[in-house]
C-alpha cells in the first residue's frame, strides 16, 4: 500500500513546486501614458473703459487720493476739475453732485449741479456758467460749498456724475434743489453713473 502512494506523492510535490515558482526576471508594467491635462489658475481681468464703462476722473486727484487743499475751506474754495468719458447712448444731459457720508443715515452735499447740456464732458476748475446749482448742505445757498471737515481723521468724498436721458423735472425753485430732490426727480431717467472718491484730512 505504501509502495503505492511514493509515486503519487512524487507527482503531487513537483506540480505543486512548479506552480509555486515564477521567475524573478519578469519586465516591470510598462508606465502609464503621459496625460495633457494642466492646473489652469483663476485670473483677474482688468476692466477697462472701452466696453462702455462710463468714467469720471480728475486732473487734479486720482480714485482714492487726497484731495488738494485748494479745494478745501483750507484753501481758495475751488471747484474740482472734473471730466467724464464713454457717454452712454442718448445722453440728454448731465448732472453732478458733491456728498460726504458721516455716519449711517445722514449725508452732507457740497455741489449739486444739473442740467449740464449733453456736448459738455467735463467742468474746468471753478467751472460756472454751465448748467444750474442746487443748494448745498452748509449754509443751503445754491452754489458750490467746499468740505471743511470736523474733527480729526480721514473723511471720505464723493464726486458723482449722471448720464441723464432727458432734463430733470423740478417744480421746487433752484434754492430748494437738495441732493435728495436732484435724485428723486432723476432716478428714472438716469442711464449711467460713474464716481470719484477722494479723502481729506485737517
Amino acid at each position: 500500500m505504501k509502495t503505492k502512494l511514493i509515486p503519487f506523492m512524487a507527482v503531487v510535490i513537483f506540480f505543486v513546486v512548479g506552480c509555486g515558482s515564477a521567475p524573478d526576471n519578469q519586465p516591470p508594467p510598462p508606465p502609464a501614458p503621459p496625460t495633457n491635462e494642466t492646473t489652469v489658475e483663476a485670473t483677474d481681468i482688468p476692466s477697462t473703459s472701452s466696453d462702455g464703462t462710463f468714467t469720471l476722473t480728475s486732473s487734479e486727484v486720482s480714485e482714492g487720493g487726497e484731495l488738494p487743499k485748494e479745494f478745501t475751506c483750507d484753501g481758495s474754495s475751488a471747484t474740482l476739475p472734473l471730466s467724464w468719458s464713454d457717454v452712454p447712448e442718448g445722453t440728454k444731459s448731465f448732472a453732478v453732485i458733491m456728498h460726504h457720508i458721516p455716519g449711517p443715515g445722514d449725508s452732507h452735499w457740497y455741489w449739486v449741479l444739473y442740467n449740464i447740456p449733453a456736448n459738455v464732458t467735463s467742468l474746468e476748475k471753478n467751472t460756472s456758467g454751465i448748467g444750474a446749482l442746487g443748494n448745498n448742505s452748509v449754509n443751503s445757498e445754491t452754489k458750490y460749498a467746499p468740505p471743511c471737515s470736523k474733527g480729526p481723521g480721514e473723511k471720505l468724498y464723493t464726486y458723482t456724475v449722471y448720464a441723464l436721458s432727458a432734463e430733470p423735472q423740478l417744480n421746487v425753485s433752484a434754492s430748494e434743489v437738495s441732493r435728495d430732490v436732484l435724485l428723486n426727480a432723476i432716478k428714472d431717467i438716469t442711464l449711467a453713473s460713474a464716481t470719484l472718491n477722494v479723502t481729506y484730512t485737517r
